[in-house]
């Protein structure tokens, strides 16, 4: 059975992007441009692992990965932050278990999310 990744990325650019390269990698890709409504789509999706597009590392900011971290279902997730912003690192403290500053490094993306389900199984 493929691995399941959902991801939500702003850039539509840069979500199909990745939703190519991960689906040629093998995985299943649930994509999507906001993260509005989502959490429920989460739980019903049981993905493997979350590739996330946070833009400020502020409690808004971080609310979706904080929640995911934070509910029964779902905590076991492991949640991948994708950002621009400079301190984007302060957001593994608060809820994301692995950080990646854009612009990032296609082939390296892709190991990085290996690295994580290995370490989620």
């Amino acid at each position: 059975m493929r691995k399941r990744i959902l991801v939500v990325e702003n850039n539509p650019d840069i979500l199909e992007l990745i939703s190519l390269v991960l689906e040629e990698a093998g995985y299943e890709v649930n994509s999507f441009a906001n993260e509005h409504d989502i959490f429920e789509h989460i739980v019903k999706f049981q993905p493997d692992a979350i590739l996330l597009d946070i833009v400020q590392p502020t409690v808004q900011g971080t609310e979706l990965c904080r929640q995911i971290k934070e509910a029964e279902g779902t905590s076991h997730i492991p949640v991948i932050v994708l950002s621009t912003h400079p301190h984007i690192k302060k957001v593994k403290e608060v809820c994301a278990d692995e950080v990646v500053p854009k612009p990032f490094d296609i082939d390296g993306l892709v190991e990085i999310i290996s690295e994580q389900l290995k370490t989620a199984s």
